[in-house]
């Protein structure tokens, strides 16, 4: 069957991240699901085994995919893992209070062809325990894929395959998904420019210098924080912040603390 031409480099801004994962063959067919699919940036947070690439399961099951492997990185943060990233997608089948805005597989795989500056992680969590909250937090979007209530569980590689289609099918028909996100995260049309996507670590850094200034000006107890900082994680996920964002942001802070903020930037 002909296909139309594909831009590879947009199979390249598009990275696999399986957090602390138990089963070795679970990394392999994770593996042949993103070959299938086109794509090949795989990275592992602190497997719960050693040599995790090279485990003969792993091999066995990424069946014609060890080249994916091969090329796979393993790192113990995920601050390692998402150097280069300016928009993470947590993938749960549990919605969480304070949980980003929410996306469809689809959505998301819309959103990063109507937006293609994006360089954009996918994170899947451990197979019996998922993901934790914090980390959760940290996302720009939460990703839920919408089985069948009764029994939602998928195999972390069903997983990883149905967001690998999803994000191939909107390559392959241009950018032609139409964004409908359970909460607005904004759509490319809405606005006649987009600025450069800032990072994971410049987003975190802003948030550190937030924190610091609202303690400063009495606004928050740091001895009884409550929920306040999850809350304004949850409002600026929404707005997908650009770099001059959150530099705006941490200039305002400066300007309540009178001095600059620990959080890198």
């Amino acid at each position: 069957m002909n296909q139309p031409p594909i831009n590879a480099n947009q199979f390249k801004h598009l990275r696999f991240i399986l957090v602390e994962t138990s089963r070795a063959g679970n990394i392999g067919a994770v593996a042949r699901a993103m070959k299938t699919m086109g794509y090949s940036d795989l990275v592992l947070v602190t497997p719960r085994f050693e040599d995790a690439l090279q485990d003969p399961e792993a091999v066995a099951f990424a069946s014609g995919a060890q080249d994916i492997l091969a090329g796979a990185r393993v790192v113990g943060s995920m601050a390692e893992a998402l150097e280069g990233i300016n928009f993470a997608a947590a993938v749960s089948a549990r919605l969480r209070e304070f949980s980003p805005p929410v996306l469809s597989p689809r959505q998301f795989a819309g959103q990063l062809t109507a937006q293609p500056e994006l360089r954009a992680a996918l994170i899947f969590g451990n197979e019996r325990f998922g993901l934790p909250n914090e980390l959760v937090e940290k996302c720009n979007v939460l990703i839920n894929i919408p089985a069948n209530p009764e029994y939602s569980s998928l195999n972390l590689s069903q997983a990883a395959q149905v967001l690998a289609y999803e994000c191939r099918m909107a390559v392959l028909d241009g950018a032609g998904v139409t964004l409908t996100p359970r909460l607005p995260v904004g759509d490319a049309s809405e606005v006649g420019f987009h600025g450069e996507a800032a990072s994971i670590e410049q987003i975190e850094g802003m948030f550190t210098h937030l924190e610091q200034a609202l303690v400063t000006i009495g606004f928050l107890d740091a001895a009884n924080p409550r929920k306040l900082m999850p809350r304004l994680k949850r409002l600026f996920a929404r707005a997908q912040l650009e770099k001059e964002e959150v530099n705006i942001l941490r200039g305002i802070a400066r300007h309540m603390t009178g001095r600059d903020g620990k959080g890198g930037q």
